[in-house]
Order: C-alpha cells, then structure tokens, then sequence
C-alpha cells in the first residue's frame, strides 16, 4: 500500500484510473471478530455512484464502496513470472488455443470470431474476442444471440482474466448487461524440456496421426462423434497417444498439437482402474519428445479449477496457471440446452 510522508495509507486511484490494474484495502462492515481490512487486487473496472468493481485474477467481481477504502494504488499488469516458465502475451496463447481445437463452421465480426461445432465442447462453440467487433457492444451481442440461435446453441462467449491485456472491461459489460459467468478453468504454461523427460523412459505409449473408435471410447466426452473427430483433428500438427488396454479400450490416451515453439496438450485420459501407474505421466512425455523433435519449447494445457488430480500433476511437470478463461451466457428460457465441457 502507498504511504504518505506522515506515514499513513493513502488512496492513490481515481476514476482515471479505470482499466487498470490495482490493489486497494478497504474495511470490512461485518468481518470476524479482530479483523478490520480486507485487500483486494485487481484490475478497476468501473467506479461509479460510490462504488468500485474489481476484477480478480480468478474473474471474481468485488464490489467496494467508496466510503470503505482505506488505500489504493496502481500496480504492475503483469506479475513476476517463476523462473523456467515461457513468457507469452495472453493474445499469442489465446490464438494458439484456438488454432488447436478449430471448430465445423466460423464467421469474423470485425476482430470477433463465431464458431460452431455442433455442440461439442465450449471452446469449439463460443465467440473468441480478441479485439474491436467493429460495431457497438450491444449490437455485437445481438448478432452473437442471431448466429448461434440459427444453429440451434446456445450463446457463449469465451474471456480470459488476470494476465496483461486481458478481458477484465468486457467481463464486467458482460455482467452489466446480464451474462453469466457459467465456466472457468485456466490455461498453463511450462517448458516443454521438463514435460518430455519425467526420470523414467515412457514405455507402451503408441502415437498417431488420427484418432480412432477405441481412442474415443477412451476419451468419453459429451458427443464424441463425427464432429468430435473433426475438432480433434484439427491444428498445425496433431498427435494422438494411446496406450493398450484390455478389451480394446484404451488404459490412457492423449492429444498433443504443434504450432511453431507451443506444444499443446488435451485429452489426456486415464482409465480410473489404472490410474497412479505413472499412465498420464507416460503419455505427456512421449507426446512432448515428438513436439521436441518437431522444434517445439514451451509447453500449454488448460485444466478446470475442480480438477485437482491434474492440476497436482502438472505442477509437478512445472507447469503454472498463465491466465484463468470463462464462459459467459445470457440466461434466457428461450434459448437452447447448454454444451458439456469447456
């Protein structure tokens, strides 16, 4: 917090200063007993009638009367990264994203993109912003309600929060305007070096251009059919990991897409009987030497915030959370049934 030269907390934010990232304390009306002040770091979405919207890292909005704040100062957008950790801009990870898991059907609304994949998943059925939609906010979003209504999908829109240049400002229009936030998960990031050497050499882990029935049936996603296949074959350069189980269904498989120095990695499913076997450590490992061997470095994946199994895995392969991702929807009764999966 900031100090004044008579050494007391000072509020160093304005309403000019909306956008920006800060950190503030403020009192707590009705806290535990002994506590007076809470802190809250974010970036200051509004600051209107007395109140202030934060935005946290997680997308969590605090809202914080004026009267309350006891100090505040603007901080840097970006924290100190950990060390061995790639450095990436949200937009260059956000496109990767989306060049790996590209949905059936799209459409450009200015710097706007509308996918479609039949339902499956909400990434491959959301609209990607990553810039100006080239017509105002609200007729924006009436477009987006028009194009997924005639595709008979409900209407997502996928942003992204707590790294620099991300969607702070646009979640809270979002939620001004009644979208709710229905999913978030976040997307990591590591270097790939440590992914593809786990101590032991991986053994029974069979790679593929193409995935087949038996890696589906492994894969147990909601609409793992033909249009499943078409999203997950999509990206610059995919690979599929299988390791062999009884009755022909998988004990674990894996995805991995290669664009330039990311290797991204998905699907990565274990069967539950044969779990703790070092399966999931297996298959990430030979999927990141054969990125290695295709010029990759870093490495990606997005995991849910109740996943905590994986979570627990990744950081042991040194990944660590970039940036967190949701998926907003309008309520509206009319509107179709929602999409398994983020």
């Amino acid at each position: 917090m900031e100090f004044s030269a008579a050494g007391h907390l000072e509020v160093r934010i304005t309403t000019a200063d909306v956008g920006k990232r800060v950190s503030v304390r403020s009192l707590i009306e009705h806290g535990p007993q002994g506590e007076k002040f809470t802190d809250t770091v974010g970036v200051l979405t509004s600051w209107d009638n007395g109140v202030l919207q934060i935005t946290r890292k997680s997308g969590e909005s605090v809202r914080i009367a004026e009267s309350a704040l006891v100090a505040g100062k603007v901080v840097p957008t970006a924290p100190a990264r950990r060390r061995g950790l790639p450095a990436a801009s949200y937009e260059e990870l956000a496109r990767v994203a989306a060049r790996a898991w590209r949905p059936v059907e799209s459409e450009r609304l200015g710097e706007w993109e509308l996918r479609a994949a039949g339902g499956f998943t909400r990434r491959a059925n959301s609209v990607l912003p990553l810039g100006d939609p080239g017509v105002p906010l609200d007729e924006a979003l009436a477009v987006v309600r028009r194009w997924y209504a005639d595709r008979g999908l409900p209407a997502y829109v996928q942003t992204a929060t707590g790294a620099e240049g991300t969607q702070e400002l646009l979640c809270a229009e979002l939620e001004r305007r009644g979208w709710v936030r229905e999913v978030t998960a976040e997307l990591w990031t590591g270097g790939l070096a440590r992914v593809a050497d786990p101590g032991t050499e991986p053994s029974g882990v069979e790679l593929s251009r193409e995935a087949d029935e038996a890696w589906l049936a492994r894969y147990r996603r909601k609409g793992a059919g033909e249009v499943a296949l078409k999203v997950l074959a999509s990206g610059p350069s995919v690979w599929f990991a299988t390791v062999p189980g009884a009755g022909g269904v998988p004990a674990a498989v894996g995805r991995c897409v290669v664009d330039g120095r990311w290797a991204g990695f998905a699907a990565v499913e274990v069967d539950p009987v044969e779990r703790r076997r070092g399966l999931a450590t297996a298959v990430m490992a030979t999927l990141a030497r054969r990125a290695l061997d295709e010029g990759a470095s870093a490495a990606w994946l997005q995991v849910e915030d109740d996943n905590a199994g994986a979570r627990a895995l990744y950081d042991g392969m040194g990944f660590a959370p970039h940036h967190a991702y949701h998926h907003y929807r309008i309520p509206d009764a009319s509107a179709p049934g929602g999409i398994g999966s983020p």
